[in-house]
């Protein structure tokens, strides 16, 4: 691993929705109306947490997933945040080592992204509501410490934990994961 201290905080997150869904097997098999997720979570560029799992509720939408997905990347982040912030105050941290901590989250799906970024509710979303907009409050102000980005679905790393990839992408995917 080779840090660079000029990042902070990035996180992946994708989701493949209802990716095992089968019709010859569907009927017998509900676990095929699951989604998977997969987070990938770096600090100075180095991995600190990936997860790929099934999710444990049914998504109605590909936006639902993905959001869900990068809601539980932000479970997983925010605490990582302020133990950071907290051992900055402390002076347990450099402050030349971490200057500013901040995390950039990347998305691939437009839905999801709009989600974020205008926070009102639609009739088609408003169930999402009270689950999975606990990170809103770090998105938001003059001086948010998560921001979210549009990612190109070729560039999206995480995409490596929720499907099997052409091995073109695994090896993207891995050098820019493990530096090799």
């Amino acid at each position: 691993m080779k840090p660079d201290h000029t990042k902070g905080f990035e996180v992946y997150a994708d989701a493949d929705w209802a990716g095992l869904w089968h019709r010859d097997t569907a009927m017998d098999d509900p676990a095929t109306a699951r989604s998977r997720s997969g987070i990938l979570i770096t600090l100075a560029g180095c991995p600190v947490m990936w997860q790929s799992r099934l999710m444990s509720l049914i998504c109605l939408s590909t936006t639902e997933a993905e959001y869900c997905t990068l809601s539980d990347a932000m479970r997983h982040v925010i605490p990582m945040i302020n133990l950071l912030e907290e051992a900055k105050e402390r002076g347990v941290i450099n402050e030349e080592l971490i200057p500013k901590i901040h995390c950039k989250a990347f998305e691939d799906n437009s839905g999801a992204l709009e989600l974020v970024k205008v926070p009102k509710m639609r009739p088609r979303t408003k169930h999402i509501n009270i689950r999975y907009h606990n990170f809103r409050s770090f998105t938001d102000g003059d001086n948010p410490k998560i921001t979210v980005h549009a990612i190109d679905t070729e560039d999206q790393l995480a995409d490596l934990f929720t499907k099997a990839v052409r091995s073109d992408l695994f090896y993207k995917f891995r050098k820019s994961i493990m530096g090799w």
